[in-house]
């Protein structure tokens, strides 16, 4: 990521005021999974100004045309995707429907600049957070944070609100429609995958049926998700999304929200749950207590605002979401060309085992969408 030294001197000022010099500063990457289609890049700036130390977070946001992992959409698709994913969305965080509705104990960072560096790529100047480390979550996060997000859900949850925001869940069927049905579904009939010794050292004998079972239904979970109560979301709520400031322990600050669509409520407790399980610093089995633990802590957060939630909704619209969103996608069939080391192997039990607790609850799901139906 290349930074002009002119904007890098114009923040500094801005973070330290008074006309402060930036000193002598560098950048630093941040490795980054390639897992967002509009995340290009992040990268920490440091410097010391006039004596003070200073530093700014700076995100590069671009079109998907611009993304590694591109070619894992079929060909067919790749324009379609590039030309309707609203990439730019991230700056809603910062303007009123968003900003102007935050709960107690949510923030967003403070946002320095925004530099347009092309037609398809733009860089977000952010407020560095120090916050601690995603390992450092413990079951107590979880409930606090789904209370601000249940908070969040309520307080956008106007009729007005969602009328300006466009039809229910339209940003969820184009990531679904693409990535997941037309990106990772089909992989489900690809029986040189499944046969490949990582992946059959890994899964379970049932998992392939059962995603396929899954795959069928996504259609129903998605018409059923439309017709329940509706919100407008952070949109990709994981813990890596929520920080947790190390001077201010009672407050968590928003990062890359998405999906700004109306939403059945409980959608953010999706990646909630799962955020840090796909990255690797959960184990599923500690999935269940989080699980537990969510809806009703969201449902209080809604009743906070004056909404009286049906925990059943809640359930559904959280379940149903990252059902369609995530179960298809868990498993890293994109790391089968890589050297097959043990640190591979170990990625791919892990995932397994969170495709195998994506998949049951799924299931249950389904089996609520046919009693529903």
């Amino acid at each position: 990521m290349e930074l002009s030294a002119t904007e890098v001197a114009e923040v500094a000022e801005l973070v330290l005021g008074g006309g402060a010099s930036p000193g002598a500063w560098r950048v630093e990457p941040i490795d980054y999974q390639s897992g967002s289609p509009a995340t290009g890049g992040l990268a920490r700036v440091r410097g010391d100004g006039d004596g003070r130390a200073w530093s700014v977070f700076v995100k590069l946001v671009q079109n998907p045309r611009h993304w590694p992992l591109l070619h894992l959409v079929p060909e067919m698709f790749r324009d379609e995707l590039c030309a309707t994913l609203p990439w730019r969305q991230e700056l809603a965080m910062w303007e009123k429907p968003f900003a102007g509705y935050l709960p107690e104990g949510l923030r967003v960072p403070v946002l320095y600049r925004v530099t347009e560096l092309d037609d398809d790529r733009l860089l977000l100047w952010m407020e560095d957070v120090d916050a601690i480390a995603d390992h450092d979550w413990t079951l107590e996060h979880y409930p606090r944070a789904a209370f601000a997000l249940g908070g969040l859900a309520a307080r956008r949850s106007a009729p007005d609100l969602l009328a300006a925001a466009g039809e229910p869940g339209w940003a969820l069927r184009l990531l679904v429609g693409s990535r997941v049905m037309r990106g990772a579904a089909p992989a489900l009939d690809d029986d040189r995958l499944w046969a490949h010794p990582l992946v059959a050292s890994a899964v379970d004998a049932d998992l392939r049926d059962d995603l396929r079972r899954i795959a069928a239904a996504v259609p129903a979970i998605l018409d059923r998700l439309d017709t329940l109560p509706q919100a407008l979301a952070h949109g990709d709520a994981s813990p890596q999304n929520l920080l947790v400031p190390r001077g201010e322990p009672d407050v968590f600050v928003a990062i890359d929200v998405a999906f700004q669509c109306p939403l059945a409520i409980g959608f953010d407790l999706g990646q909630l749950l799962v955020g840090l399980a796909h990255a690797g610093h959960v184990e599923a089995a500690a999935l269940p207590a989080i699980h537990d633990a969510i809806v009703p802590a969201y449902v209080a957060g809604m009743r906070a605002y004056g909404v009286a939630a049906d925990p059943d909704a809640v359930t559904y619209g959280y379940v149903g979401g990252l059902t369609t969103r995530a179960a298809l996608t868990s498993l890293p069939f994109e790391t089968l060309g890589a050297p097959q080391t043990e640190q591979l192997a170990t990625l791919w039990r892990q995932r397994a085992a969170l495709t195998r607790f994506l998949a049951d609850l799924g299931l249950d799901l389904i089996r609520s969408t046919a009693a529903h139906a």
